[in-house]
């Protein structure tokens, strides 16, 4: 064990419940196993899923989700009966400590020290050895991106191609997250931003939020709706009409990570990797529009950060593939600027665009994600920025669509309710201020 597990979440053992269901699922047609070692320094296995769809001939393209913690086999059958129509071969492989691959032979979920990005990108091999392709299009999005460019270091010669979506590039892009968040959302850095930073600051000048709140709150606001709904939030929060729309938003993005969700998502033993190799506890500033502050507390479950897996900067350039990189011009999470780095250091790298977008497109934007897939499948990546209207006019589709529209319905339903009294600031309270 090494000296960063003894620190261990609190990997909850699965019912009978579960059991059936993963036992139904694992028997759906298309799901697959093959055997890969816990990794745990034993030479136990354990039965790592994956599916694969679509009609065989084309070469396949793998779509890895983000997370860590997003299941593969349940939650994306929609995204692959879309690409069957569209004649995709997919190949999706279920993370090892999640759904299908969470558990070992005896029914006990994996251990900690078996939540590696080197050991999930090894799986991704294992996973194509067992399906018989020899090269393929690989897809990554959000925390995938980096499994995928993990594969590119480690698999070179069976990448034909890559999409990475709102990548990430570095354990420490966080810093990065938070300079283009102030900069559009605080000091309204674009026209189009300027009524929704003044908003925000008006809200915590008068106290009336916490600041600590504000980075999860605006993030999710402004990637779903843009800045016309970060601007609605903050007239209703000052009107005392919008803090219950505050609270659920502030408590949104934790939820995905602390309430995990069979074979949904599943962050209580993936959240390994993420901490002790990819530094999701942050370090906060104290300042407003700070990285998520959720993450602090959950830290405490998990290993402390150790090191990254890849130095990615210096292993880019070695990519001798297609890489279109997808940007949405919303997105806050991974930023833009990470993205244009992504391009300038690999040899064959184009920007994709998406307007109106934010983040992960696989996720929020499927149409185009299937789309971008395509046309570097098909050697055309080159057209890509040439369609960047396009895609983004493209019908959306996926679960983030219905944020916008269930803020707007809180707000709404708010003003029905009795008025909320702003608290007094410290200053009208007597205090220094």
């Amino acid at each position: 064990m090494s000296d960063h597990d003894d620190v261990r979440p609190a990997a909850r053992r699965p019912d009978d419940r579960q059991a059936r269901t993963r036992q139904r699922l694992a028997a759906s047609a298309g799901v697959h196993r093959v055997r890969r070692p816990v990794g745990d320094g034993t030479r136990e296995e354990f039965d790592l899923h994956y599916v694969r769809s679509g009609p065989r001939g084309a070469t396949p393209v793998v779509f890895v989700p983000g997370g860590p913690g997003l299941a593969s086999v349940t939650l994306y059958r929609q995204v692959r009966a879309r690409a069957a129509r569209q004649r995709f071969d997919v190949v999706m492989m279920e993370h090892r400590g999640v759904g299908l691959s969470r558990v070992r032979d005896d029914g006990r979920p994996l251990p900690p020290s078996a939540m590696t990005v080197t050991a999930v990108v090894d799986d991704l091999a294992a996973v194509l050895d067992h399906a018989g392709v020899e090269r393929a299009v690989i897809y990554g999005a959000s925390y995938g991106s980096y499994v995928a460019q993990g594969f590119g270091v480690r698999h070179p010669d069976r990448v034909a191609s890559m999409v990475l979506d709102s990548p990430v590039l570095t354990a420490h892009d966080d810093e990065e997250t938070r300079r283009e968040m102030r900069a559009r959302l605080w000091e309204g850095s674009r026209p189009e931003t300027e009524n929704a930073a003044r908003g925000l600051r008006e809200l915590v000048a008068r106290g009336l939020v916490d600041p600590a709140e504000t980075g999860a709150v605006a993030q999710a606001v402004y990637e779903t709706g843009g800045a016309p709904l970060v601007e609605a939030v903050c007239r209703a929060v000052a009107a005392g009409r919008g803090h219950r729309t505050w609270r659920w938003l502030a408590e949104l993005g934790a939820s995905e990570t602390t309430t995990p969700r069979p074979f949904v998502m599943e962050f209580d033993l993936a959240g390994v990797i993420a901490f002790r190799e990819l530094k999701y506890r942050p370090d906060p500033d104290g300042l407003p529009l700070d990285v998520p502050h959720g993450f602090l507390e959950l830290a405490r479950s998990f290993p402390e950060f150790a090191g990254e897996p890849f130095d990615l900067p210096a292993a880019l350039p070695a990519f001798r593939w297609p890489v279109a990189v997808v940007s949405g011009d919303r997105e806050l999470r991974t930023p833009r600027s990470v993205a244009e780095r992504v391009v300038g250091l690999v040899p064959d790298g184009t920007l994709v665009p998406l307007a109106d977008h934010g983040h992960s497109a696989l996720d929020s934007h499927p149409t185009a994600a299937l789309r971008v897939a395509r046309l570097v499948r098909d050697g055309q990546q080159r057209h890509l920025p040439h369609e960047a209207a396009a895609l983004g006019a493209l019908r959306r589709g996926g679960a983030m669509r219905l944020v916008a529209p269930l803020v707007r319905a809180r707000l709404a339903s708010e003003r029905l309710l009795p008025r909320r009294i702003p608290d007094p600031t410290p200053g009208e309270a007597g205090g220094r201020g």
